[in-house]
């Protein structure tokens, strides 16, 4: 793999690890519902004038942006809003890994090896040890909304298996129409036309935040990683994800001075070495047979 891939895929992971603070800072003065719609909006225009609808279906399209936009994303916005640290969130979110092996083990006929399987039970307890310290605090509803996003972005990782050899980055843009309207509606319902009002006196923060979410995260990120996939073999980048935890937790300490607890960081070690049995296991013991 180039020197310059190399470095375009930790681009992607210093990016995608900054996100969730700009996430804790856009929440902090936006309503997760039209922060996400915002998101969306920005991800979609102009992008959309300029970028060729990809070649699958309106059904394929909505079914996406439904399943990352509206529900993904609006319980991880709402799941921040309500006190989940920035750091413990990107590192949560990866159980998407786990969700989507057991759907595609029930939804696609996929079989998982026992190594992965060993993986995925040692992730589950280092998720128990981190939900042990929360039982009846404040974390707790929060840790919770954040799985079900987790949940979500694996649906949404089917619906786009289903989607086949496409165009990526047009398959983000494209998908991004469907969110704005419903989050916005969602907006109005549950946080009154103040939400909007709200947005002229935002703080250049939250307005980076914004920025940040929709062109930063999205559109380049998830750019640069489809051209990364489009260059090299998935099972090659996709590694490079398990890092975004460890930009997330030192950025969230950096910028926001979140501390971890000690049962948050055996917890955390937990599900990072269940990830890494996931992701490594079954390509390792392939090459101990061959050996």
């Amino acid at each position: 793999m180039p020197l310059r891939d190399i470095a375009l895929a930790l681009g992607v992971v210093l990016i995608w690890g900054i996100n969730f603070v700009a996430i804790k800072w856009g929440v902090d003065e936006i309503s997760p519902f039209l922060l996400t719609g915002l998101r969306y909006l920005g991800c979609a225009l102009p992008a959309v004038f300029f970028i060729r609808k990809p070649n699958v279906g309106w059904p394929i399209l909505i079914a996406y942006g439904f399943t990352v936009g509206v529900l993904q994303f609006g319980f991880l916005f709402t799941a921040v809003r309500l006190g989940m640290p920035a750091g413990l969130a990107s590192l949560v979110m990866q159980m998407q890994v786990f969700f989507t092996m057991a759907l595609a083990v029930a939804l696609l006929g996929d079989r998982p090896s026992p190594l992965q399987l060993g993986g995925a039970a040692i992730a589950l307890v280092g998720l128990g040890t981190i939900g042990a310290e929360h039982i009846g605090g404040a974390v707790l509803v929060p840790l919770l909304l954040t799985l079900v996003a987790a949940c979500f972005w694996a649906i949404s990782n089917i619906v786009t298996k289903r989607a086949g050899k496409i165009d990526m980055l047009a398959f983000v843009v494209w998908g991004s129409l469907v969110p704005p309207l419903p989050m916005l509606a969602l907006s109005l319902l549950l946080d009154g036309p103040q939400a909007l009002g709200d947005l002229i006196s935002i703080s250049p923060q939250a307005l980076f935040s914004v920025l940040f979410i929709a062109y930063g995260s999205t559109l380049v990120g998830y750019g640069a990683w489809a051209v990364l996939l489009g260059r090299h073999p998935a099972s090659l980048i996709a590694p490079f994800s398990l890092l975004v935890p460890v930009v997330g937790f030192a950025a969230a300490f950096i910028f926001l001075g979140e501390q971890v607890s000690a049962l948050e960081v055996a917890g955390s070690l937990l599900i990072f070495v269940g990830l890494l049995l996931n992701v490594f296991g079954p390509r390792l013991v392939a090459r101990l047979r061959v050996a």
